[in-house]
């Protein structure tokens, strides 16, 4: 059983702007986004994975900059630059404000039926959610008993744990991810359980430190006491 621990940039400039950056250059973390950069130094605190994939994005590497500069980051094995986390491309999308697109008549679609949207010159939906899921397939396969980080970005995070709990792509706009939150699963290789979703202040090294539980749950399971599993 794997655990996987998502993580969203933190709030940036196109964020604060209102602006569907995709995979534009230059877009860095807002004021806000610095200061939620340097308070996950304590959030992720002394937590150890097996590797941290990240986004090629800047905004996703300013992000956890800070945690790697500090003390806790001893505990990291590995670290890969990963385009199978990177943005969706958004295409001609890309750059426009969020008031703008949503008078266009794609719109409608990418709420109510995302599955079945190619964006203009850009990207299907299925085909990010599909490449983020590559990139965790692979992690799992490497060590089935590993931690692993990814960094990314809100789309693709939504993907890939709506996949992972058995939530439809055209169901994924239910699915909420804020700006610098982390989300935790066990992961078996074939199905995921969700432990922790878009947490914006938890400190999550004593969940990652808990024992993975891989035995079917009835009554939504006993939680764990004094280390031993109920």
């Amino acid at each position: 059983m794997s655990r996987l621990v998502f993580l969203r940039h933190a709030h940036s400039t196109a964020n604060e702007s209102g602006i569907l950056s995709g995979r534009l250059s230059g877009v860095s973390l807002s004021k806000q986004g610095r200061e939620q950069a340097i308070a996950l130094i304590d959030r992720i605190g002394a937590s150890s994975f097996d590797q941290i994939r990240i986004s090629p994005l800047e905004r996703c590497h300013q992000t956890i900059q800070p945690w790697l500069s500090s003390k806790f980051a001893g505990g990291v094995k590995e670290f890969v630059i990963d385009d199978g986390l990177n943005e969706v491309d958004y295409g001609r999308w890309s750059g426009r404000k969020l008031n703008s697109l949503r008078r266009e008549p794609l719109w409608k679609q990418v709420q109510n039926r995302p599955a079945t949207v190619t964006f203009p010159d850009g990207e299907r939906m299925q085909s990010a959610q599909k490449r983020v899921l590559a990139s965790i397939h692979e992690c799992h396969a490497k060590k089935k008993n590993g931690v692993f980080l990814f960094i990314s970005h809100g789309d693709v995070i939504k993907a890939a744990i709506a996949q992972l709990i058995g939530v439809p792509l055209n169901s994924f706009q239910n699915l909420v991810i804020n700006p610098a939150s982390l989300s935790i699963l066990d992961f078996d290789g074939k199905s995921a359980r969700l432990l922790c979703y878009s947490d914006t202040t938890t400190n999550i090294s004593h969940l990652l430190g808990r024992k993975k539980v891989s035995t079917s749950l009835l009554g939504g399971g006993s939680g764990l006491i004094k280390g031993k599993r109920k």
